[in-house]
C-alpha cells in the first residue's frame, strides 16, 4: 500500500475499530464518555479508552475521568490504548504524570486479506492444526502462550471462553501441534460489518520459532476472513512479529502503546 493508501486505511481503522468499537465479550459494554471510548467489563475482560479526541485544555481532566471511573468499579487495571497520531501530541506524557506505566510500544500493521489469503498454508514436516472450538483447545493455547510470551493471561482465557459460548461466529483460534503438544497459537477476532479482523495472540514456543509456523498461522487465518468477505487484516504487532508481517506484505498503519493503570 502506498502513503496515501495507509492514511485512508487508518482513518477507516480510528473510526470503525475506535471510535465505533463494538465490545470484545459478550458482557462488556462499550460507551461513549465526554470525549473518549471506552470499554467496560466486569470479571477478567479487558477495560481501557479505546479512542479519545483531547486536546491540551481538556485533557488532563478527560484522564482524572477515566481513573476515576474505573478505580470506581473497582477495577485492579485498565488500559488507555495510545495511538502516535492522537492528539494531544504529549498525551503519553500526560498519561505517566497522573501515574500510567507504559508498556513496549507495538506497530499497528494492516494488510489486505485477499493477498494474505494466497500464502502457502502447507504446515512444516510434523505440524498439524487444531481448530478450537472447545474449553480444551482454549487450554491448549494458553499452554503455548506461557512458553511464549513467559507470562500467565487469565483474562485471555476467559475472553477466548465467553466468545466460544455466547459468539462463536466471532472468534476463530488454531493451535498448532507437534504431535499431542501444542507449540503455536493464534487467534483472529472479527465483528458483523466491519472491514478489518485482528490478529491476536500469535505465539510460538521458542523452540519451534523459525520454522515458518508463524506464517501459517497467519495464511490459515487470512482464508477464512477471505471466505467471510473481510477486506483487512490488523495486526499489534511486537518487535518480532513486525519483520515477518512486513515480508509477507503487511504495511504500518503507525505504533500504538499500552499505558496501564494500576489500583492502589
Amino acid at each position: 500500500m502506498d502513503h496515501d493508501e495507509l492514511l485512508k486505511v487508518r482513518a477507516a481503522y480510528d473510526a470503525r475499530m475506535r471510535r465505533d468499537a463494538q465490545p470484545d465479550a459478550a458482557q462488556a459494554r462499550v460507551e461513549r464518555a465526554g470525549a473518549v471510548v471506552r470499554q467496560t467489563v466486569p470479571g477478567l475482560g479487558w477495560n481501557g479508552v479505546l479512542w479519545s479526541d483531547l486536546d491540551e485544555e481538556r485533557a488532563d481532566a478527560e484522564i482524572a475521568a477515566q481513573v476515576a471511573h474505573f478505580a470506581g468499579l473497582g477495577a485492579p487495571e485498565f488500559e488507555w490504548k495510545l495511538y502516535d497520531h492522537d492528539r494531544p501530541a504529549d498525551l503519553g506524557a500526560r498519561l505517566r504524570a497522573a501515574g500510567f506505566v507504559p508498556e513496549p510500544p507495538e506497530t499497528l500493521m494492516v494488510g489486505r486479506t485477499a493477498e494474505l489469503a494466497l500464502l502457502p498454508v502447507e504446515p512444516p514436516e510434523g505440524i498439524t492444526l487444531r481448530v478450537v472450538t472447545d474449553e480444551a483447545g482454549v487450554d491448549l493455547m494458553m499452554d503455548v502462550h506461557a512458553r511464549a510470551f513467559g507470562t500467565e493471561r487469565p483474562q485471555i482465557r476467559e475472553q477466548m471462553l465467553s466468545l466460544l459460548r455466547e459468539q462463536p461466529d466471532t472468534i476463530a483460534a488454531v493451535v498448532a501441534m507437534a504431535g499431542d503438544t501444542p507449540v503455536s497459537a493464534a487467534r483472529m477476532e472479527m465483528r458483523p460489518g466491519i472491514p478489518f479482523a485482528g490478529l491476536w495472540g500469535g505465539g510460538t514456543d521458542p523452540r519451534w520459532r523459525g520454522r515458518g509456523i508463524y506464517r501459517l498461522l497467519v495464511a490459515h487465518r487470512a482464508r477464512r476472513a477471505a471466505e467471510l468477505g473481510i477486506p483487512y487484516l490488523q495486526v499489534d504487532a511486537s518487535a518480532d512479529s513486525r519483520p515477518i508481517l512486513e515480508r509477507l506484505g503487511f504495511g504500518v498503519l503507525g505504533v500504538t502503546t499500552p499505558y496501564v493503570w494500576t489500583a492502589g
